[in-house]
């Protein structure tokens, strides 16, 4: 088995290219959908997050309302802590679940936006970094997302540079490209991958 983190910036695309790696073979731990996994209705993980930030964190439909915990937790760094000491050890625990059930010879990719930020990069046989330039992130945020320039340059701006990302690939993909250039540097990385794995 080959364990691969991957990384990148906001509005990087680093989706689509966990995607197209999934088209090619690849087994995708998702951090993001498991964090909302962990925290769903019924689950622990859910009324722990209850237990230390209150009731008023729920939706009316019991849910965890994600926009009133981010407003909370962003704003206050111990808070922040409380809430990752929580839903990090969870998502742990779900991804090597996961990672358990692949079969002995998959590649299997782990989508882990902060992985740089939080100084991941050793549980991994290799990181590879979709990069894109800072203008290519910003535009994406704004014309894709609907983000305002200045919500977008935050959310850049909370996150690892790009220099600080780029310091722990072993492989970057480039996605300052068109569409079919980034599928044949996908399909080029894929094919390293698994001779990677079977060597």
């Amino acid at each position: 088995m080959l364990k691969v983190g991957l990384t990148g910036g906001i509005g990087a695309g680093k989706s689509e290219v966990s995607r197209l790696l999934v088209e090619c073979g690849a087994v995708l731990i998702d951090a993001d959908r498991i964090a909302r996994e962990v925290v769903a209705p019924g689950t622990a993980g859910l009324a722990a997050v209850v237990d230390a930030f209150g009731k008023h964190v729920l939706a009316e439909d019991g849910s965890l309302d994600r926009p009133k915990l981010g407003s909370i937790v962003f704003a206050d760094a111990e808070k922040l802590a409380v809430l990752n000491s929580i839903v990090h050890p969870l998502v742990g625990a779900r991804s090597r679940e996961l990672e358990e059930a692949a079969a002995e010879d998959s590649v299997v990719v782990h989508d882990v936006p902060l992985l740089a930020e939080n100084g991941l990069a050793r549980l991994y046989d290799l990181v590879i970094v979709v990069d894109a330039a800072p203008e290519t992130q910003l535009d994406r945020l704004v014309r894709l997302r609907g983000m305002t320039e200045e919500d977008a340059r935050a959310r850049m701006a909370a996150q690892a540079t790009r220099e600080k990302r780029l310091e722990i690939a072993d492989i970057v993909i480039d996605n300052d490209v068109p569409l079919e250039a980034l599928e044949r540097r996908v399909r080029d990385v894929w094919a390293d991958l698994v001779r990677r794995a079977r060597g």
